[in-house]
């Protein structure tokens, strides 16, 4: 009896995987990014007699994709470089600088019809990106080793997740580096509340370690919504973030984030504007000061804020001031494939403190960029940028050039599906 109770067991189990095997279906997909820079005061006000630097940066990504009704396995391996970044090169050609690694590698159990649970690397990616992205514009991008336990059911998604970081193997401790997040975790709940609203809370709670040679940890927390309206003509979408607890260094928190957008289209024409306001200090933080300096945390930085990218890292490009950005938009579509689009920022300290300047005026910037969708597989965008300094930017900067700063680029993606199996049994 014991025999066949084995026997039992086997074939039901090797039933089970046929039956999951004839319901799989398998892609393989590829991205191809190539891009073109000329860095003429890109990112910062270029010196004083210094030359554009030009250079081509690829990515190259394989997205291997295996799902059933209850299972969905996906690898992404990824190679970025620079045209030319190789300082040695060996007799066989490898040279010294390795840029293969592991984008994605995840695995996704469907436990009924509305849960599932992801574990793995992952990207995660909410609402407009803002506090939780995968920063694309980066050839590297960002993904995250993370538990995710997602709900989907009448227009709710809520989706709670989870990260505990580590360096090595060790045989006791939790040591990590102050400067990176330990732990990850948060609550998204989302609602469509019709064909044309969406709302959205977000809540994450993200810990450093007090020291890199001590094991406790300081949290920051941050809660907060996000609408978008999207209708025919009128398009709105904003968020308002609230971060409490403790900064890495120990120090209270009590810091804000609240943006804001509203755009109408007119045909072939969309104008728009928007706000984006990220509280500052207005007093050099201490052991007695709350930090009121917001941190977008994991969220993306290239698109908010300008182009240019003068500023994604607030407390070294503000001078822990904080940032007002004032923005207009014209976008024109010449056809399905082709449209340009202009914003013009005007950007200006939120607070000024013994560190910053009196006067709160950073700079002008315009965002000239260009899209052409030749394909359902590919597109080509371009772009040029310029910067107009202020004396405050300059302090801040701890420059005195009075250089015109401009950035061009071209960007070709390339994103076709290379292999993709489906069973005739599968639904």
């Amino acid at each position: 009896m014991k025999q066949a109770s084995h026997k039992s067991k086997f074939i039901l189990i090797l039933l089970i995987l046929i039956s999951q095997a004839a319901n799989a279906q398998f892609s393989v997909d590829a991205q191809f990014r190539t891009r073109g820079e000329v860095r003429d005061g890109y990112q910062k006000i270029n010196p004083e007699e210094a030359s554009p630097a030009v250079l081509i940066s690829q990515r190259t990504r394989l997205s291997f994709t295996y799902e059933t009704s209850g299972l969905r396995l996906k690898i992404v391996p990824q190679d970025v470089r620079l045209w030319g970044d190789q300082a040695k090169m060996s007799a066989t050609g490898v040279g010294d600088n390795p840029s293969l690694d592991i984008y994605e590698a995840f695995a996704e159990l469907r436990i009924s019809e509305v849960l599932s649970l992801t574990a793995g690397r992952q990207e995660l990616i909410y609402d407009n990106g803002r506090m939780l992205g995968n920063r694309n514009w980066n050839q590297n991008g960002i993904s995250y080793d993370a538990l995710v336990l997602k709900y989907r059911q009448e227009g709710w998604k809520i989706d709670a997740g989870a990260s505990w970081n580590t360096l090595t193997e060790a045989s006791y401790g939790n040591l990590y580096p102050n400067a990176r997040i330990k732990s990850l975790n948060y609550l998204w709940i989302n609602k469509k509340v019709s064909e044309k609203l969406n709302l959205s809370f977000l809540h994450i709670s993200s810990g450093y370690t007090k020291t890199d040679t001590t094991d406790p940890m300081n949290f920051r927390h941050t809660s907060g919504i996000y609408g978008n309206y999207s209708g025919e003509k009128l398009n709105c979408q904003g968020n308002a973030y609230y971060q409490y607890g403790r900064n890495r260094k120990g120090h209270k928190l009590s810091a804000t984030l609240i943006e804001a957008e509203i755009s109408l289209k007119t045909g072939k024409l969309t104008p728009g504007a928007g706000i984006s306001l990220l509280s500052g200090n207005d007093k050099t933080p201490g052991p007695d000061e709350t930090d009121k300096l917001f941190d977008p945390l994991y969220g993306n930085r290239h698109g908010f804020n300008g182009n240019m990218d003068y500023f994604t890292n607030y407390p070294l490009q503000t001078g822990q001031g904080g940032l007002a950005d004032y923005y207009l938009w014209l976008d024109y579509k010449f056809s399905k494939k082709v449209s340009v689009r202009n914003t013009i920022h005007f950007f200006n300290l939120a607070d000024t403190n013994p560190g910053t300047p009196d006067d709160k005026a950073l700079g002008f910037e315009n965002d000239l960029v260009l899209k052409y969708r030749f394909s359902d597989w590919g597109n080509l965008e371009s772009g040029y940028i310029f910067f107009n300094q202020t004396e405050t930017l300059k302090e801040i900067q701890q420059t005195g050039s009075d250089n015109f700063n401009q950035f061009f680029y071209v960007q070709l993606t390339l994103t076709p599906n290379l292999f993709k199996q489906t069973n005739s049994t599968s639904k």
